[in-house]
This record gives C-alpha cells, sequence and structure tokens, in this order.
C-alpha cells in the first residue's frame, strides 16, 4: 500500500495519478537469472536443452539459484500453460513453447513460460492475458530525462524500465474476456456527467496515453472539465495507441509514407558490433551495414532518458563477459532482427511525430479547468475501495500447483 499512498502524495497538488484511475496494479517480473529470456526463440531452446543435459554441481551453476528458485525448487505452472510443477533437477518435463513478451518498451522478445525458472512472474497477469487484455506500462521516472511516462503493449509485459525505479504494469481489465475494467468504481459515471458521453475504459487508456505527465510518484494524468478538449484527446489517444500496438488487436501495422521507410541499404554483416547515425544523411549503421532514411526522431526517441535504438540493438549483441546459459546466443544476425529494426524504427518515427499535437494537448490543458482530486475525493469516486486494488478472483477451472497439486482460486 506503500507506493499507493505515495502516489496519493505525489498527486497533492490537485491532479489525478494514474494510480488513481486505474487503481489495480502489478510490480514489474522478476525472473532473477537473465537467461530464460531472449530476443531470439531458438536459443532460448538451445539453452533450455544444455540445462536439461547438465547434472548435479554444473546444472545448478548453470540456472542460477536465488533464493527463491533453485533446481530444487516446486512451484505452480503458470495460469494456461501445462508445464512441470516439480524440482526441474528431478524432472525437467517437456520444453514449454516460448512465449512472445514486452521487454521494457518497444522491445518484443520471448520468455520460457516455466513457473519453475522464474522467481517473480506474476502469475495475477498472466491469469488476464487473453485476446481483449491491454497492459498500461509506467516508465520509471528519471528527473529532467527526457520521454513519455508510459507505454501501452498487447503483449505480456515484463515491465523493465530502462533507466531509473521501474514502475507498475496496469492491466485495462481485470477479467478475462474484456470483463471488469480497471477504473475507480464511479469516475466513467463522473466524466460523462461531465462530458455529456459515455466514457469507456479504451478511451480512459487513450487519454493517459496521449495526456500523462512524469512525476516521482508515478505518471500524473490531468482531466479536463472540458468533454471537447478530453474528445480530442481520446481521438490522440487511440492514434498513439495503434501505433504502440504495432497491429495487435485487428490494427493496421505502422506505416511511414512513400519515400520515407527505411530500407537496407547495404546487408548488416552477420556479427555488428557497433552502431551508429550520421544526421546529414539520416543512415543507420550497424558496421558496414547501412539502413536509411532513418528520421533523426526515430534515432533521439528516449525512455528515462535512454535511446530506444541504441538499448534494443546493445541487447541483441553479444555484450563483454556473457557467461553460462546467457552466452548461448545466435551466431549471426537473424534476418527476423532486420525486420524488427525496420519496423521499431518505423513506429518510433511515428510516435516522434504526434509529440507536436501531444504537446499542443498539453499547453490547453494547463490553460483549461480540471476535474480535480478534490473533486473526485468530494464525489466519493475517491479513494478507490480496498478490493479494486487486489486481483479479481478470476478462474473457473483448477490450476495445478507444485507437485502436481491443484488449487482453486
Amino acid at each position: 500500500m506503500a507506493s499507493h499512498e505515495a502516489a496519493g502524495a505525489g498527486a497533492s497538488a490537485g491532479v489525478p495519478s494514474l494510480d488513481d484511475l486505474m487503481p489495480w496494479s502489478v510490480r514489474p517480473l522478476r525472473t532473477g537469472r537473465p537467461w530464460v529470456t531472449a530476443p531470439d526463440a531458438a536459443c532460448l531452446r538451445a539453452r533450455w536443452d544444455r540445462l536439461v543435459r547438465a547434472e548435479g554441481a554444473e546444472q545448478e551453476r548453470l540456472f542460477g539459484p536465488t533464493r527463491s528458485r533453485t533446481p530444487w525448487t516446486a512451484a505452480t505452472a503458470l495460469p494456461g500453460r501445462s508445464t512441470g510443477t516439480g524440482a526441474f533437477a528431478r524432472d525437467p518435463g517437456p520444453y514449454p513453447d516460448p512465449v512472445r513478451i514486452l521487454h521494457g518498451p518497444f522491445d518484443e522478445q520471448w520468455m520460457i513460460p516455466d513457473h519453475r525458472l522464474l522467481d517473480a512472474a506474476r502469475p495475477e497477469l498472466w491469469r488476464v492475458a487473453d485476446g481483449h487484455q491491454l497492459f498500461a506500462v509506467e516508465h520509471g521516472y528519471v528527473p529532467a530525462a527526457a520521454g513519455p511516462a508510459l507505454s501501452v503493449g498487447a503483449l505480456l509485459p515484463d515491465g523493465h524500465s530502462p533507466a531509473g525505479r521501474p514502475g507498475r504494469i496496469r492491466p485495462l481489465y481485470r477479467r478475462p474476456g474484456g470483463r471488469e475494467p480497471n477504473l475507480t468504481p464511479g469516475l466513467p459515471e463522473l466524466l460523462h456527467r461531465r462530458y455529456g458521453a459515455p466514457v469507456t475504459a479504451p478511451a480512459v487508456l487513450a487519454w493517459a496515453l496521449a495526456a500523462a505527465r512524469p512525476s516521482p510518484a508515478g505518471p500524473l494524468v490531468p482531466l479536463p472539465a472540458d468533454g471537447a478538449l478530453w474528445a480530442d484527446g481520446v481521438e490522440l489517444g487511440r492514434e498513439l495507441l495503434r501505433l504502440h500496438l504495432r497491429g495487435a488487436r485487428g490494427g493496421e501495422r505502422p506505416r511511414l509514407p512513400g519515400g520515407h521507410r527505411p530500407y537496407v541499404r547495404a546487408a548488416i554483416p552477420p556479427r555488428p558490433c557497433a552502431l551508429d547515425y550520421d544526421p546529414e544523411t539520416r543512415t543507420l549503421a550497424l558496421d558496414e551495414g547501412r539502413v536509411s532514411p532513418v528520421p533523426a526522431g526515430a534515432w533521439e526517441f528516449r525512455v528515462g532518458g535512454v535511446r530506444m535504438l541504441e538499448l534494443w540493438f546493445t541487447r541483441r549483441t553479444a555484450p563483454e563477459g556473457a557467461e553460462g546459459l546467457a552466452a548461448l546466443r545466435p551466431r549471426v544476425w537473424p534476418q527476423e532482427w532486420t525486420s524488427e529494426l525496420l519496423e521499431l524504427i518505423t513506429v518510433l518515427a511515428l510516435l516522434d511525430g504526434v509529440r507536436p499535437r501531444q504537446q499542443a494537448l498539453q499547453d490547453r490543458l494547463d490553460r483549461s479547468p480540471a476535474v480535480s482530486r478534490q473533486e473526485l475525493y468530494a464525489a466519493g469516486v475517491l479513494p478507490p475501495p480496498a478490493p479494486a486494488r487486489r486481483p479479481a478472483s478470476v478462474l473457473d477451472h483448477r490450476e495445478e500447483g507444485p507437485e502436481g497439486q491443484f488449487a482453486l482460486l
């Protein structure tokens, strides 16, 4: 509860926080060992096979034991996943198909979905991750650093922060199937009366994506008193949401206009080591490989002060000193990574292009009357009731617990 109290303190000036609007949140995942996630799915299978072949002390060394997990730790199966629940050292079971996750903002990677390998997998997130769910992910606050306050994805996020203290993960819905919006009870009705039109959970999420401002206590989300301003912000937020989702949930994949789309002009070498950018030619260099045109806004796009393209590249080039299972990486640059790089450049360039409209929205908000936290308290909307901050009971089936036991939540 301390984080919720802190959020309220940070919004004492009267601006609601995202925590006020979407009260159920989950801490970031904590894998405990880096080798369970990777940008390439094939290397995860190689790591698994290497761990299974090892025995005794060698297996324990490769596993990377922590206080939460060792090769002899039993664990529940992750919701929706069928894996071993007994000790890995005794019976690893079949290799589970890796799942696509969002590793921090704008980086889609792969994870081995075996609870025995993850220190804190946050099962409550896995229970509600389906074809209807969206996840708002707060970015760690870094004073005076450039970048958005939050991002939204359809993939299960791990909540990793490029810099600063990680924020929290806020699902849009509390139950599978797009049921029970994760909104403070009474908020949609209050805003409906204010704006004269129904207010839905996706609209609140779109507004937050367009209007959220970073703060030490988490994103602040000013609410306008004017319905026209709200409608404009929701429209802008929906455009941002489309870019963040990259074609998920039935949307179109982002594309730059003809003549501005990035292409590979010189083949990327098998093992590129350095990334550089030439603003005059708008060229991204991966050693002797060349990609252009790359807008300067895409190269400079940062979260928490960290360039997203540099971070993406660094995670895909073998770091010095990598050892153990984490050292098992692709020997050559996969073609899939080139396609992902071109799409990431496109997304970041389009997001940068929307920034002037976001700034104009912020300027209008600063000049306009607002719905304050005090008004939300006076209307009985705040504080959210305690159950709204806890996971909903979503199970209508049994989940396999440690050593094959079953539990009904």
